[in-house]
């Protein structure tokens, strides 16, 4: 265990299922107090309390809505005591479209659940933040983000590559606080419901061809990176995307 984050409170937005469970169990394994906002997932939300007792708190919300963004992290801060770590790793493809087949609610929605929701969690979270002596704050962006993503995903991209942007200008907007800010760039992260849904095996294959580690990512790649991250609290790196893709794409 790491004494560095043995006793840290963390936040982690959609943290019960796919890549955020991974986080969340990546930093309960650290000694963290981990607080799980959650949708729609209250039975792994209560899976996860049962199984690590007093250090999960879990909290719904639909973080989309100012109000109910501002609830649960207040709830999740008062908790916990405070806040050291935020990993905000809500966010959706919502489904695949072509730039002739996207209308306006498709629009506001997906940059309302990648973007959106990140802004208002950021927004409610960041008083506690800079209380802290020393906080991390870890975005979860996309490779697509990076290079645009695959047929379908243009929405889902733009949004990502705003994650990337403002993870950069919270860096030097919080940084005199001591709060430093990152983002992480996952790949093909297989096994995961957001890949399930959206990714057919045809493409995860073609993919993977081109990935020179030869394999694709899993959600536990993306968590090691996440407590890196985190970690990161008392650091010296901010304003940083850690791209995990297996060295498909280096920037």
């Amino acid at each position: 265990m790491s004494n560095k984050l043995d006793g840290k409170r963390a936040l982690v937005t959609a943290g019960v299922q796919g890549i955020g469970m991974a986080i969340s169990r990546a930093l309960l394994a650290e000694g963290c107090i981990v607080a799980v906002h959650y949708f729609s997932s209250a039975e792994a939300a209560n899976g996860l309390k049962a199984e690590f007792g007093e250090r999960v708190k879990a909290f719904q919300a639909d973080l989309t809505d100012p109000a109910q963004a501002k609830q649960m992290v207040d709830q999740a801060v008062d908790a916990m005591g405070g806040l050291e770590i935020l990993v905000n790793n809500a966010g959706s493809l919502v489904e695949r479209r072509l730039l002739d087949e996207v209308d306006m609610d498709f629009w506001q929605t997906v940059i309302d659940v990648n973007v959106t929701s990140m802004m208002n969690v950021t927004r409610f979270a960041a008083p506690a933040l800079r209380k802290a002596n020393g906080a991390s704050v870890v975005n979860l962006a996309s490779l697509a983000g990076r290079k645009g993503g695959h047929s379908g995903s243009l929405i889902y991209s733009t949004a990502k590559g705003a994650v990337l942007t403002m993870t950069r200008a919270l860096s030097g907007e919080l940084g005199p606080s001591g709060v430093r800010v990152n983002a992480l760039a996952p790949g093909l992260i297989l096994d995961t419901s957001f890949h399930n849904t959206h990714t057919t095996k045809a493409s995860a294959d073609a993919t993977i061809a081109q990935i020179p580690l030869g394999r694709a990512g899993t959600a536990n790649d993306v968590a090691h990176a996440a407590v890196f991250l985190a970690e990161q609290f008392d650091g010296f790196v901010t304003g940083s995307t850690l791209d995990i893709n297996g060295g498909v794409y280096c920037a």
